[in-house]
């Protein structure tokens, strides 16, 4: 899928929940914190003629090809070369105190999925790489190759929520006496053998949990949406929009927990008034986690699992 062709996912509800933000300030910023192939910065760009938008990313072509498509912009549209929680940076960049808005379209990109060498797909013999950024020094097969067992078995049950990570643990060290691990159509065999056959039947691909614990691993995901989640609330502008799109339950949670701590008093119980500094400084914008719609997910695929929360900053 060329840029040209690509639909970001909930584009119109992404837009229609920025759009308030962007309309009060004759000027203002948005931060697209994980830029990809720029589909939300360009819809929002094309959108609103006053607005600016700095985009992050940490891979250095996806940020290339995103650029070379927003070009027609102008300076209305600038790069950051980062991770995400580089929040401060991009808002200086972008000429602003605070952020009118910041986006997180989390997790891997259709880019990156797209291209086979990276290895991020399990369905492609590839070289296990899985770098967001290829100018990092470690790689899957790294990992795979050097953790022990009980590592690798905490990477596979925290961030792949895989009931079988022992058993795969044990086997990739196993095989990894024989051989090192270099590609994923190895891997996708081990771990097909390694889990029980009646489970195999049920939940989708038996790899897939293995490679998104590996991928959140090599490119410390859940560490990063942790310190830019934060980040993007302390720099947005009231009356700003923090809006974000996760793809799998770990993300969201981290989501749903930081936001419920920013949207809450922290006044004790019972108080007649809320003294100023104990007020919430945000508000729930949407009620839970919005989906894509099934007109949406029969369009692309990809939209399937988002869950989609946004906060408004209504104090200083």
């Amino acid at each position: 899928m060329t840029p040209a062709q690509h639909v970001p996912v909930l584009r119109e509800r992404v837009i229609a929940l920025l759009a308030p933000a962007i309309e009060k300030s004759p000027s203002p910023v948005i931060v697209d914190a994980t830029l990809g192939l720029g589909g939300h910065t360009a819809s929002l760009l094309e959108r609103f003629e006053q607005l600016r938008v700095v985009g992050i990313d940490r891979d250095p072509d996806a940020l290339r090809r995103a650029s070379e498509r927003l070009a027609a912009f102008g300076d209305r549209f600038v790069g950051v070369h980062a991770v995400y929680d580089a929040i401060d940076e991009a808002v200086r960049a972008g000429g602003a105190e605070r952020a009118a808005g910041v986006l997180f379209d989390l997790g891997v990109s259709s880019m990156q999925l797209d291209q086979a060498e990276r290895g991020f797909a399990y369905a492609q013999d590839a070289p296990l790489d899985m770098r967001m950024n290829p100018e990092d020094s470690v790689t899957a097969a790294d990992v795979l190759n050097t953790y022990d067992a009980a590592d690798l078995a905490r990477v596979l049950r925290e961030y792949g929520e895989e009931k079988f990570a022992r058993r795969i643990a044990e086997a990739v060290v196993r095989a990894r006496a024989v051989e090192p691990f270099t590609t994923s159509a190895r891997l996708v065999d081990l771990v097909r053998d390694a889990i029980p056959a009646p489970a195999r039947r049920t939940g989708g691909h038996p790899a897939k949990r293995t490679f998104q614990a590996l991928r959140i691993e090599v490119n410390d995901e859940l560490g990063a949406v942790r310190r830019a989640l934060p980040a993007a609330l302390a720099h947005t502008d009231v009356g700003g929009r923090v809006v974000v799109m996760a793809y799998h339950s770990l993300e969201d949670r981290i989501v749903k927990r930081v936001f419920a701590q920013a949207t809450t008093s922290t006044a004790p119980p019972g108080l007649p008034v809320v003294p100023a500094e104990h007020e919430a400084r945000f508000r729930l914008v949407t009620r839970g986690a919005e989906k894509a719609s099934d007109a949406e997910i029969a369009e692309n695929s990809r939209a399937k699992p988002v869950r989609l929360r946004a906060v408004e900053r209504i104090t200083a």
